[in-house]
Protein backbone atom coordinates (compact mmCIF):
# COMPACT_ATOMS: atom_id res chain seq x y z
CA UNK A 1 0.00 0.00 0.00
CA UNK A 2 1.52 3.32 -1.09
CA UNK A 3 0.68 6.40 1.03
CA UNK A 4 2.01 9.16 -1.24
CA UNK A 5 -0.87 11.50 -0.42
CA UNK A 6 -0.20 11.59 3.31
CA UNK A 7 2.53 13.60 4.95
CA UNK A 8 5.45 11.76 6.49
CA UNK A 9 5.45 11.51 10.24
CA UNK A 10 8.40 13.91 10.63
CA UNK A 11 6.80 16.73 8.61
CA UNK A 12 4.84 19.38 10.51
CA UNK A 13 1.36 20.42 9.33
CA UNK A 14 1.41 23.40 6.94
CA UNK A 15 -0.30 25.75 9.41
CA UNK A 16 2.37 25.29 12.09
CA UNK A 17 6.06 26.11 11.97
CA UNK A 18 8.38 23.14 11.67
CA UNK A 19 10.33 24.05 14.82
CA UNK A 20 9.08 26.48 17.46
CA UNK A 21 11.80 29.08 17.77
CA UNK A 22 12.44 30.93 20.98
CA UNK A 23 14.64 33.64 19.49
CA UNK A 24 12.48 34.22 16.42
CA UNK A 25 9.63 36.61 15.84
CA UNK A 26 6.07 35.60 16.76
CA UNK A 27 4.49 33.27 14.23
CA UNK A 28 0.84 33.38 15.31
CA UNK A 29 -1.66 36.20 14.99
CA UNK A 30 -2.17 36.29 18.77
CA UNK A 31 1.57 36.56 19.29
CA UNK A 32 1.83 39.50 16.91
CA UNK A 33 -1.12 41.22 18.58
CA UNK A 34 0.49 40.72 21.97
CA UNK A 35 3.75 42.29 20.83
CA UNK A 36 1.89 45.20 19.20
CA UNK A 37 -0.14 45.91 22.33
CA UNK A 38 2.99 45.65 24.45
CA UNK A 39 4.83 48.09 22.19
CA UNK A 40 1.88 50.50 22.45
CA UNK A 41 2.01 50.17 26.24
CA UNK A 42 5.74 50.97 26.33
CA UNK A 43 5.32 54.00 24.05
CA UNK A 44 2.39 55.29 26.11
CA UNK A 45 4.34 54.71 29.33
CA UNK A 46 7.33 56.70 28.02
CA UNK A 47 5.07 59.54 26.85
CA UNK A 48 3.42 59.55 30.28
CA UNK A 49 6.76 59.74 32.10
CA UNK A 50 8.38 62.33 29.84
CA UNK A 51 5.47 64.61 28.94
CA UNK A 52 2.53 64.25 31.29
CA UNK A 53 4.10 63.60 34.69
CA UNK A 54 6.40 66.67 34.85
CA UNK A 55 3.79 69.08 33.47
CA UNK A 56 0.54 67.65 34.83
CA UNK A 57 0.08 70.46 37.38
CA UNK A 58 0.31 73.16 34.73
CA UNK A 59 -1.89 71.56 32.07
CA UNK A 60 -5.45 72.93 31.90
CA UNK A 61 -6.88 69.62 30.64
CA UNK A 62 -5.02 67.39 33.09
CA UNK A 63 -8.00 66.59 35.33
CA UNK A 64 -10.26 65.57 32.44
CA UNK A 65 -7.90 63.93 29.94
CA UNK A 66 -5.14 62.23 31.89
CA UNK A 67 -7.31 59.69 33.74
CA UNK A 68 -8.59 58.36 30.40
CA UNK A 69 -5.04 58.27 29.03
CA UNK A 70 -3.85 56.36 32.09
CA UNK A 71 -6.70 53.87 31.91
CA UNK A 72 -6.06 53.29 28.20
CA UNK A 73 -2.34 52.82 28.88
CA UNK A 74 -2.98 50.27 31.63
CA UNK A 75 -5.54 48.42 29.50
CA UNK A 76 -2.94 48.12 26.70
CA UNK A 77 -0.51 46.52 29.15
CA UNK A 78 -3.14 44.20 30.56
CA UNK A 79 -4.37 43.20 27.09
CA UNK A 80 -0.80 42.55 25.93
CA UNK A 81 -0.22 40.14 28.78
CA UNK A 82 -3.53 38.34 28.46
CA UNK A 83 -3.11 38.00 24.71
CA UNK A 84 0.43 36.75 25.24
CA UNK A 85 -0.73 34.14 27.73
CA UNK A 86 -3.44 32.95 25.36
CA UNK A 87 -0.89 32.78 22.53
CA UNK A 88 1.51 30.74 24.66
CA UNK A 89 -1.10 28.37 26.08
CA UNK A 90 -3.55 27.85 23.22
CA UNK A 91 -1.56 28.69 20.08
CA UNK A 92 1.74 27.24 21.37
CA UNK A 93 3.67 30.43 20.62
CA UNK A 94 7.28 30.23 21.81
CA UNK A 95 8.79 33.57 20.82
CA UNK A 96 10.69 35.41 23.53
CA UNK A 97 8.84 38.61 22.60
CA UNK A 98 5.51 37.03 23.53
CA UNK A 99 6.92 35.75 26.82
CA UNK A 100 8.24 39.27 27.47
CA UNK A 101 4.74 40.73 26.99
CA UNK A 102 3.58 39.01 30.15
CA UNK A 103 5.66 41.52 32.15
CA UNK A 104 3.44 44.57 31.39
CA UNK A 105 0.45 42.57 32.59
CA UNK A 106 2.24 41.73 35.82
CA UNK A 107 3.21 45.39 36.27
CA UNK A 108 -0.38 46.54 35.76
CA UNK A 109 -1.70 43.90 38.16
CA UNK A 110 0.93 44.89 40.72
CA UNK A 111 -0.10 48.56 40.43
CA UNK A 112 -3.81 47.77 40.69
CA UNK A 113 -3.44 45.43 43.66
CA UNK A 114 -1.21 47.98 45.39
CA UNK A 115 -3.74 50.73 44.75
CA UNK A 116 -6.56 48.71 46.28
CA UNK A 117 -4.60 47.37 49.24
CA UNK A 118 -2.82 50.62 50.17
CA UNK A 119 -4.96 53.56 48.98
CA UNK A 120 -3.61 57.04 49.46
Amino acid sequence: MNNDTELPVSTAPPDQPSKPRFFGRPTTRLGRWSVGLGAAFVVLWIINMVVFMPFSGRMPYAETTLPFYGIFMLLCGLAAGITGLVAVIRAHERSWLVWLMILPMLLVLFLLIGEFLVPH
